[in-house]
């Protein structure tokens, strides 16, 4: 798959995105996907350590240089000490508000200004390379059922097959259709950061399950 200038979460809101509809597939869950990946992304770069199972920022001072990670690790460090499951849902606006920045300024979406009502001011965003976003769904779904071997599959690229599939995305998979145990042969290849995508996989699938009650 290709890494490109993009990120985890970025790559996880590409991954969301339903062409037919123009919009992102289970809405209500994907800012927490997002998060996660953010949260992976960090753990992955070395940002952010496990300790006893709490997210902890590795330096007061460091930065990524993305700004959708950069943000993230601010306000991590800016707030009392959560085990990385519970940092899935908190202030997850702030993340998504990023990345879609980040998408736009990048070509993969483009902003329309509207107003709500006649009156309200709002951004509303449309993917700009469809078929872009339509290879990299299919990727996924490759390494999610085919034949592949976990260990062909790259350290990053388990971490984000394995968030996604987490997710529930219809993007990917139809309803009901579920690869538990391939998640989890992907999460022990996703290299060091394997204890705390675990955590995060447990978070989304909360978010996940959450979002189908309220249906």
């Amino acid at each position: 798959m290709p890494d490109g200038p993009l990120s985890l979460p970025a790559h996880l809101y590409l991954l969301a995105w339903d062409t037919s509809k123009s919009e992102t597939t289970g809405a209500a869950q994907v800012p927490q996907l997002v998060r996660a990946g953010a949260l992976t992304e960090l753990a992955r770069r070395g940002l952010l350590l496990d300790v006893d199972g709490i997210a902890t920022p590795v330096d007061m001072d460091a930065e990524t240089g993305d700004p959708v990670l950069d943000g993230l690790l601010e306000l991590v460090r800016e707030s009392r000490p959560h085990r990385w499951r519970s940092w899935v849902t908190p202030h997850t606006r702030i993340t998504l508000d990023a990345v879609r920045e980040q998408l736009t300024a990048g070509g993969h979406l483009r902003a329309r200004k509207r107003r709500v009502l006649g009156l309200f001011p709002t951004v509303e965003h449309d993917l700009a390379r469809p078929a872009a976003a339509e290879a990299l769904q299919e990727e996924v779904r490759q390494v999610l059922r085919g034949p592949v071997p976990p260990v062909d599959v790259s350290e990053r690229d388990a971490a984000l097959v394995a968030l996604a599939a987490a997710a529930e995305l219809r993007t990917l998979l139809p309803r009901g259709e579920h690869h538990e145990a391939r998640v989890e042969e992907l999460v022990e290849r996703s290299g060091q950061v394997a204890p705390v995508l675990r955590e995060l996989v447990h978070g989304v699938r909360g978010a996940a399950a959450s979002v189908a009650a309220r249906a």
